[in-house]
């Protein structure tokens, strides 16, 4: 995958530029503000901060996206056992959960909307869970960028609550390689993720540690993303721009309120 997700340098300073610009400039925008309390309320974000949110933004839209065509579009959805389905539908509801919280911070719609994959995406399982692993490998390294740089206590430790839920959606993916068929019906062995690394589904997998991924600011996530959010871009990794998903927003709804954002302390 690493060669997959390479981009030119415009085609990151576009992505940046429109993840930060005009933050805010949509006051009261937010259509789930009543869901959370906004980051705002607890912590005015700094212009540091809305640039690590508004790339985390357009990062769930692209993970809402991504969970949203797997259960409506992928072949081996329906042969999964009901326990895995479910949990591919909770992922969906927690992503978009994490975007509305980001959403109440920017105060705008995600900079980037519509999204572009790799050939084989959504059709043949491989590839699927190579690209939702991929993305949840860079999901992680990203809020734990948040972690390292987010300017307050309260930022800092719901990047790391929503790090964890990532982590969780990355073990469902590796997990959910056991349960699914190839097209020539043997059972997926192995799964590429962001690292262009092979690593066996069961265990050992070498993974001890959630991986950082080396990156110490938002930039270095921006270009890991940037194929999938800018055409141009994707041409160049060699996605398929003949087909482009659009993020489709929805109200979340968590199973009870033990599960939802409380606050910063909760």
């Amino acid at each position: 995958m690493s060669t997959q997700l390479e981009s030119s340098g415009t085609s990151r300073r576009q992505f940046l530029g429109r993840a930060v610009g005009g933050a805010g400039a949509v006051a009261g925008a937010s259509a789930f503000a009543a869901l959370i309390p906004s980051f705002a309320s607890a912590a005015g974000p700094t212009g540091g901060d809305v640039a690590i949110l508004g790339a985390a933004q357009i990062a769930e839209a692209l993970a809402v996206t991504t969970y949203t065509n797997i259960i409506n579009r992928a072949p081996f959805f329906r042969h999964l056992p009901d326990d895995d389905q479910g949990y591919l539908k909770a992922a969906r509801q927690e992503e978009m959960s994490h975007y509305a919280l980001e959403m109440s911070a920017t105060k705008q719609p995600a900079a980037f909307t519509t999204f572009y994959y790799p050939k084989g995406m959504f059709t043949d399982a491989q590839t699927t869970l190579d690209i939702l692993v991929t993305l949840e490998d860079a999901f992680i390294a990203a809020y734990l960028v948040g972690v390292r740089n987010f300017s307050t206590a309260d930022l800092r430790v719901t990047a790391a609550r929503i790090m964890g839920i990532e982590s969780d959606h990355r073990t469902l993916a590796r997990v959910l390689a056991s349960d699914v068929a190839k097209r020539d019906g043997g059972p997926i062995k192995r799964i590429t993720g962001i690292q262009g690394k092979a690593e066996p589904v069961d265990q050992p997998n070498n993974n001890g540690y959630e991986r950082t991924l080396g990156w110490t600011g938002i930039g270095q996530a921006v270009t890991a993303l940037t194929p999938f959010a800018d055409k141009s871009a994707a041409a160049k990794a060699g996605f398929d721009t003949a087909r482009s998903f659009r993020f489709q927003p929805f109200r979340p709804h968590l199973p009870q309120p033990l599960g939802a954002f409380h606050s910063f302390a909760g």
